[in-house]
């Protein structure tokens, strides 16, 4: 029988975090890494094209249209949301102190309200306790210990007939990755252990199991896209060569059908909040 593999003396695999995951430390570096470059480019591209389809009235720039109250749940420096803000009342909130300054020093901070907490704090705490017509929860759900626990947190804050935006990093897409470089893919044998240090979330998960937590009875699907289906699978020195903007346009075109949206890196699925 085929031993488990095992990481070797000095591995920099730490055991998995039992708190969830405050980027204090890394604040400018996870900034640069998931939003900068064309991995940044490509998921501002699916999300803005995600609500331009499904969910207008959160992008219209029009004063005759009624602002909107919205939460960034873990928004970090807030560089998908900052926008709702010039149309919309627009409430940031995360653990990492560090994440909210940078935050602040962006354009149009004035117009954000700042909240120093985690989701599941403000989802308890009666002087914040509040319900949302959206609630954004992006790159977050891979970084926390009690997974189902913040979904039903992000349940509690959004309004019935309100919507939820949320990302996740995707455990098929870290499985395929592995495969295509020939390793084991650890993250389907439960022994999977990220480097000390490094972006790669803690606890991907797969999109059946995030729809399992959510609920068939709580939320109606509204979309759900794959991000980076592709991009990350180029492997060759003609695949990594390929143009920007043909890679974006196949990226979007194939974003929502299956197989490639299943091995999207990460998951975008768009839920309107179930009337009673």
């Amino acid at each position: 029988m085929k031993k488990p593999h095992q990481n070797p003396a000095g591995s920099k695999r730490p055991p998995l975090a039992t708190a969830d995951r405050n980027f204090d430390d890394l604040a400018p570096r996870f900034a640069r890494n998931v939003y900068g470059g064309h991995k940044g480019e490509l998921r501002l591209a699916v999300l803005q094209r995600d609500f331009e389809q499904c969910l207008p009235g959160y992008l219209a720039t029009d004063s005759s249209v009624p602002g909107r109250r919205i939460l960034d749940a873990g928004g970090g420096q807030g560089q998908f949301s900052a926008g709702f803000a010039e149309q919309h009342q627009l409430t940031l909130c995360d653990i990492s102190a560090g994440m909210l300054a940078l935050a602040a020093e962006q354009p149009g901070a004035e117009r954000i309200r700042f909240i120093h907490t985690s989701i599941q704090s403000l989802a308890a705490q009666p002087e914040h306790r509040e319900q949302y017509d959206l609630v954004i929860c992006h790159a977050v759900l891979e970084w926390v210990v009690e997974q189902e626990a913040l979904l039903t947190a992000l349940y509690c804050l959004v309004r019935p007939g309100g919507h939820l935006s949320l990302t996740f990093y995707n455990a098929h897409g870290l499985a395929f990755k592995s495969l295509l470089r020939g390793q084991p893919p650890t993250i389907l044998t439960g022994e999977f252990r990220p480097h000390r240090g490094s972006l790669t979330p803690n606890r991907p998960v797969t999109p059946a199991q995030v729809m399992q937590w959510l609920g068939e009875d709580r939320w109606t699907p509204v979309c759900h896209s794959g991000i980076r289906v592709f991009s990350d699978y180029l492997l060759t020195p003609e695949g990594k060569a390929m143009a920007p903007e043909q890679r974006l346009e196949w990226e979007l075109t194939l974003s929502r059908q299956e197989p490639y949206r299943s091995l999207g890196r990460y998951q975008h699925m768009l839920l309107e909040k179930i009337v009673g």
